[in-house]
């Protein structure tokens, strides 16, 4: 088949769970000799970098990528208040892009056209215009759901009645959008569930997060225990809300209290403010680090204190692909198959967190048992291998038709 995959930013390099799944789904397409197209928009705030490939995938792809500015300016942001659209959406529509679109589906006839995420679905209608493709829209969230659980968690009331008000506008565009496309991918049965209660009547088929598990060879050896860590890009708010109430709430405990374990904080666009949480020998703000691998592998707990957002997370994967102790909302674990204390553990308040840091900085070998029981889920279900396959079998059926 020839497979068009639209994204809403570059995904070089692969730091972050859009950048991996959208990379690894390539990857698996053209292992099962599928012809793959990527056309990704550029937006300044991501700044993605095709050179930091590090493998030769793109001598395999049809590549484009095209510069946009997804800037908001005070004016954009007054005008937003009194009208009904979304900025959030509109600002990734840019008439030049979409031309390049309409000549690319010129130049060839695909036999899927796949949008990665809500922020790509502004062109969908030019390109069900000229194209003959099956439409197919991956949903890596439920985009108004980010906002509404966002909004649950403020307590200033402008602040909670301005997300509520982002995520009416996002759910009537998103709503808008669903049984315009052929068919629909998800990562998880909640998401799955969400949709179809709107009156979906396409096709909605459940994907996981797939992972190269050639990738994660952990080392014990090189594991600090006890420490503490979390990694995710703070540019996502339900990633920096999270962290913010973790630190917020266990400041005193991890720098004077009786959880004595070292704590470090990695990932790209954290906050200059952020280092005032520093604290010499006990809290570390690390920001972007060289290499994902070798920080998750050096560290024994990761901890995901997701409050809002949705989809599924790739780093909970990865951490568990890394036989990492996991300690998790049950935000962050949704869409994983996961058993409570098993190969996973889920705290949900402040106790509860508590607890289970305090349980698992003084147990090694529960930790580890966790670990090596997170890596056979892992291996059971998040395979890329066999995940694209039942994604190119879920297009071919689409598409009984295609001239491959």
């Amino acid at each position: 088949m020839k497979i068009l995959i639209l994204t809403h930013r570059v995904p070089f390099p692969q730091n972050g769970g859009y950048a991996i799944v959208v990379c690894n789904t390539i990857k698996g397409l053209v292992a099962l000799g599928h012809k793959v197209s990527l056309v990704a928009l550029n937006a300044q705030k991501y700044n993605g970098n095709p050179q930091e490939v590090t493998d030769d995938l793109l001598t395999k792809i049809n590549y484009t990528s095209y510069n946009i500015d997804i800037s908001i300016s005070m004016l954009d942001g007054l005008v937003n208040l009194i009208t009904k659209k979304s900025n959030d959406i509109d600002r990734y529509y840019d008439a030049e892009f979409e031309k390049l679109l309409i000549r690319e589906l010129r130049q060839t006839a695909y036999d899927i056209i796949q949008f990665e995420g809500l922020f790509v679905t502004p062109y969908l209608a030019a390109i069900r215009k000229h194209s003959r493709a099956k439409l197919v829209y991956r949903s890596h969230n439920i985009e108004h759901q980010v906002w509404e659980r966002l909004a649950q968690q403020k307590s200033d009331l402008f602040k909670k009645w301005y997300l509520r008000m982002l995520a009416r506008r996002v759910k009537d565009y998103e709503l808008q959008q669903l049984n315009k496309v052929d068919a629909i991918a998800v990562f998880t049965t909640e998401d799955k569930n969400t949709i179809l209660s709107y009156g979906t009547s396409i096709p909605v088929e459940i994907f996981p997060v797939g992972i190269d598990l050639t990738q994660y060879q952990p080392d014990f050896e090189k594991t600090e225990f006890p420490s503490l860590f979390f990694l995710g890009s703070l540019d996502w708010l339900p990633n920096r809300e999270g962290i913010e109430w973790f630190i917020d709430h266990f400041h005193k405990d991890l720098t004077d209290g009786d959880l004595r374990v070292k704590f470090y904080v990695a990932g790209h666009n954290i906050p200059e403010r952020f280092d005032d949480y520093e604290v010499m020998g006990k809290i570390f703000i690390q920001g972007e680090v060289d290499d994902a691998f070798e920080f998750v592998n050096s560290k024994a707990i990761m901890i995901v204190p997701l409050l809002s957002g949705g989809g599924m997370r790739v780093k909970i994967v990865e951490g568990m692909a890394m036989q990492k102790c996991i300690i998790s909302t049950s935000i962050g674990a949704e869409g994983i198959n996961f058993e409570n204390g098993t190969n996973i553990i889920i705290a949900n308040d402040q106790d509860e967190f508590y607890n289970a840091i305090e349980r698992c900085i003084t147990d090694e070998e529960y930790c580890r048992t966790i670990g090596t029981n997170a890596r056979k889920l892992v291996e059971q279900q998040h395979n890329v291998n066999a995940v694209t396959h039942d994604l190119a079998q879920f297009y071919e059926k689409l598409t009984p038709f295609y001239q491959g």
